[in-house]
């Protein structure tokens, strides 16, 4: 019993250390430049102009070309997804991309909400703008900015727009959303120049919003979504008005984290850890560190010579696929590596993963949206946004299925002001996409909780 109080007393003032210390630190950017060549002396054009995916039959031959001239090789005996994209299912699907997707079907579906383009630090930012049709007489439509992640897209979020701005139930909130590409994503430019990281897209998804008009708003983010909206809050504090988040590794580790893996299997009630967190944190280490292995080799190629593999995945949509797809099983689930159609089709529909692939294909961004994780990756893990908490409301959506498993008591380390902490009842890496009716309660829930305790001041 001394043992656990003594552990207490130390961790409650490590912690109260910490918050006192980084109270006041906001993070600090200088505007870029990253369009080829210098800034042009009449300064940056600031119009708005509408955008529309388009696509030809020359770009729908093209892709058919390249689909019947691929080579396949035969995976191996028993091995499902467990040596990566099982080859024999693969086939199956290329058949159905060459002889049943309806890409332009796709494309007019994309079209259904608005798209817009706006050059900001000399690249041209996509982005869709979703407004309300109709809002409850004394309320106003709250702006919110979603922020996607790798392999993903815009595209992620369909399914959870019109459950936002278009709500059945009169006592939620109603929100006009804004879903924009990072740069190097989709329709958004690509940068330049060296050094494009996600500070960068996070000062101009902020002036972004300002163009747009809003001087406050709310933001959500996904897999490289969080680290950018994370970003944000600790860019502008007083203008994020709350911060939804369904992924939060620890980007700094301190000791109330270290304590707690070294302890809290042993007394896991000192650091709050229910036995869910329990069960997903000490696994056997030989287990950690050979899972870690199989699922991060994307990422060491990604931050380290990202144009190697990019270019031959560029020229080759199978392989494209593949890579892309792979994700879409793995990440969803583990399990699904031993099955051996990965479990593609159980949460997905294969017109939806491959419309996220053909946004990827069509613009032809694969190598840029992997070169994300080098210019992260680079400068490395000692950043200045890793040292500092956030400061905003935060909400946290914890599913079951994510890559890693974040505890309460991590996510308060670095979300100083955490409002909600939900344990999700099913979804993995794609929630937004995998379960956008989840998502969207959970975020409901956040913001109202956060938007009556405005009032309450």
């Amino acid at each position: 019993m001394f043992t656990e109080v003594l552990v207490a007393v130390v961790i409650g003032g490590v912690i109260f250390f910490l918050v006192q210390r980084s109270r006041k630190q906001v993070l600090k950017t200088e505007d870029g430049w990253w369009g080829a060549g210098a800034p042009p002396e009449g300064g940056e054009d600031v119009t708005i102009k509408p955008f529309k995916i388009t696509t030809s039959d020359e770009e729908i031959e093209d892709l058919y070309r390249r689909i019947d001239q691929t080579r396949p090789v035969p995976s191996l005996e028993d091995s499902q997804f467990n040596y990566g994209f099982n080859s024999q299912y693969l086939q199956r699907v290329v058949s159905y991309w060459r002889n049943e997707f309806d890409w332009k079907r796709q494309v007019d579906k994309l079209n259904q909400y608005p798209h817009f383009k706006t050059n900001i630090e000399g690249i041209d930012i996509h982005y869709l703008h979703v407004k309300p049709k109709k809002v409850p007489e004394g309320t106003t439509a709250l702006p919110l900015i979603m922020v996607h992640g790798w392999p993903g897209s815009f595209y992620e979020f369909y399914g959870m727009i019109p459950l936002l701005t278009e709500p059945t139930d009169p006592h939620d909130l109603v929100f006009e959303v804004v879903c924009p590409s990072i740069p190097g994503y989709g329709f958004s430019e690509a940068s330049h120049k060296k050094g494009f990281d996600s500070v960068c897209a996070a000062r101009i998804f902020h002036k972004l919003m300002k163009r747009l008009g809003f001087q406050q708003f709310y933001a959500h983010g996904g897999d490289w979504g969080w680290l950018v909206t994370t970003n944000m809050a600790q860019l502008e504090p007083n203008t994020v008005k709350g911060l939804h988040v369904n992924f939060a590794p620890p980007s700094k580790p301190g000791l109330p984290v270290a304590l707690s893996v070294m302890l809290g299997r042993r007394f896991p009630k000192l650091f709050g850890f229910t036995d869910l967190d329990v069960q997903r944190l000490f696994p056997c280490v030989e287990k950690l560190v050979v899972e870690s292995i199989k699922e991060s080799g994307y990422m060491h190629i990604q931050a380290t010579k990202p144009d190697t593999v990019g270019r031959g995945l560029n020229d080759s949509p199978v392989g494209l696929a593949s890579y892309i797809l792979e994700k879409f099983s793995t990440w969803t689930s583990r399990d699904f590596r031993n099955l051996e159609d990965g479990g593609l089709t159980r949460k997905f529909s294969l017109d939806d993963l491959l419309t996220n692939v053909m946004i990827y294909w069509t613009s032809g961004c694969i190598i840029s949206s992997m070169r994300f994780y080098k210019e992260n990756f680079s400068q490395g893990l000692d950043q200045p946004h890793s040292k500092i908490p956030v400061h905003v409301p935060t909400g946290f959506a914890c599913f079951p299925n994510e890559l890693m498993h974040t505890p309460k008591l991590w996510v308060k380390q670095k979300y100083r002001k955490l409002v909600t902490f939900t344990h999700m009842a099913r979804g993995g890496h794609f929630a937004a996409m995998e379960e956008p009716q989840l998502m969207a309660e959970d975020i409901q829930n956040f913001m109202k909780t956060v938007e009556k305790k405005k009032k309450k001041k």
